[in-house]
C-alpha cells in the first residue's frame, strides 16, 4: 500500500512539473514588476506566477508548522496541569480515606 502511495505521489509531482513547464513555455512574455520604490528585472509571466505560488506554499507550510508547534506546547502545558490536578485529587482521596 505504501509503495502505491509513493508511486501516485511521484506521478502527481511529474504531472505538476509538466504542467508548469507547458505553462511557462506558453507565457514567455517578459514583464517587470513595479513596486513603490523599485522595479524588478523583467522575467516571464510564468516565472512570476510560479514564484508567487511557491512563496505562497512556503508561507502556508510555515504557518502550519507554527500552529502545530503552538498546539503542541499548549497540549504539553495542559497535560502537566492535568497530571498535577490528578495527583492532588489522589492525595485528597487518600487523606479522606484515612480520616474515615
Amino acid at each position: 500500500m505504501a509503495g502505491l502511495q509513493k508511486i501516485l505521489i511521484i506521478l502527481l509531482v511529474l504531472v505538476l512539473v509538466l504542467l508548469a513547464l507547458v505553462f511557462s513555455l506558453n507565457n514567455q512574455m517578459a514583464v517587470s514588476l513595479n513596486f513603490l520604490l523599485f522595479e524588478t528585472q523583467p522575467h516571464g509571466v510564468a516565472v512570476w506566477i510560479i514564484m508567487a505560488f511557491v512563496i505562497g506554499a512556503l508561507f502556508g507550510v510555515l504557518m502550519t508548522v507554527l500552529a502545530t508547534v503552538r498546539t503542541s506546547v499548549s497540549r504539553r502545558t495542559l497535560k502537566k496541569r492535568l497530571d498535577r490536578a490528578e495527583q492532588a485529587l489522589e492525595k485528597t482521596r487518600a487523606e479522606n480515606d484515612r480520616t474515615l
